[in-house]
């Protein structure tokens, strides 16, 4: 299997099968983002402890496969993460869509690299990165 089908089979499964597609019930923090180019919207919701730990993270809304299983794929990451630790990743995450990354940054964004060459494809830029600049904005980074 080559790297790109293999990147497909994640960009589907997590869109597919999301982890964290579900209304989570008292969340700390909640914002909704949407993307008006293509009609993407979420809301994510966020649960932040006393020590600036995220220790859940879930959203619901509807859009294209990219936008949901990248929002899916940054939950995975933050969760269990410090707020500073989850917007260095966003910021990683900026990189990587700029083609600026280095492979050690990339290894950060386990499944989430796998939306790498989404950079090569200017239309679909903003579905990647609804997830990550709504998070971004909950935590005061716009």
């Amino acid at each position: 299997m080559d790297t790109k089908e293999l990147y497909r089979e994640i960009l589907n499964e997590h869109n597919i099968n999301p982890s964290h597609k579900i209304q989570m019930d008292s969340p700390t923090i909640e914002l909704e983002g949407v993307n008006p180019s293509c009609g993407d919207q979420i809301k994510l919701q966020l649960k932040i402890d006393d020590n600036g730990i995220i220790t859940d993270a879930s959203y619901i809304g509807d859009g294209c496969a990219i936008s949901q299983a990248s929002v899916d794929m940054m939950a995975d990451l933050v969760i269990g993460k410090s707020k500073e630790y989850a917007l260095e990743l966003a910021a990683i995450f900026d990189r990587m869509i700029k083609g600026q990354v280095s492979d050690e940054e990339l290894e950060k964004l386990d499944e989430a690299a796998s939306l790498q060459d989404i950079s090569h494809m200017p239309a679909r830029v903003k579905c990647a990165m609804l997830g990550w600049r709504t998070m971004k904005e909950m935590l005061g980074l716009k």
